[in-house]
């Protein structure tokens, strides 16, 4: 299992992964994804243009996620509650119980669930209001 720092931006997603690159090097892995990819979503023209997921791989014990809200969602961006801890976990199983138990008397966001981009994936607020992400990227193959 691997703990990475996911960060939310109000617009500047793409404009703060670039310079972190020019800063600390790496490469992104998979480009920039909009939230104009998400099928059958319907989002106000003036959201499409925001990244719904960037990873800038700088090492393999080092990677900075990040995305940015959605305002058309009513999920405002308060800086400094902007972050979250990403886990990838090693199977999709250990990322189910993970998700239980840190989810649990907590506030669930989206549950642990099998997503259009080949992963199991779930985001919640623990009971200390601390931003958790599960991530189980599936594997040729795997359901």
């Amino acid at each position: 299992m691997k703990i990475f720092p996911y960060l939310n931006f109000d617009g500047h997603a793409e404009e703060a992964i670039l310079f972190y690159q020019t800063v600390l090097g790496g490469e992104l892995e998979g480009g920039f994804q909009y939230f104009s990819e998400i099928p059958g979503m319907d989002i106000p023209e003036s959201d499409l243009h925001r990244v719904m997921h960037v990873s800038l791989h700088i090492n393999q014990q080092f990677k900075i996620m990040a995305s940015d809200i959605l305002p058309s969602m009513r999920k405002p961006f308060i800086q400094g509650n902007s972050n979250y801890l990403s886990i990838d976990a090693d199977s999709k199983e250990s990322g189910s119980e993970i998700f239980e138990k840190l989810s649990a008397g907590g506030n669930v966001e989206m549950d642990y669930q099998k997503t259009f981009w080949g992963a199991y994936f779930g985001s919640f607020r623990d009971k200390f209001g601390v931003g958790w992400m599960i991530n189980y990227d599936l594997k040729h193959g795997e359901s």
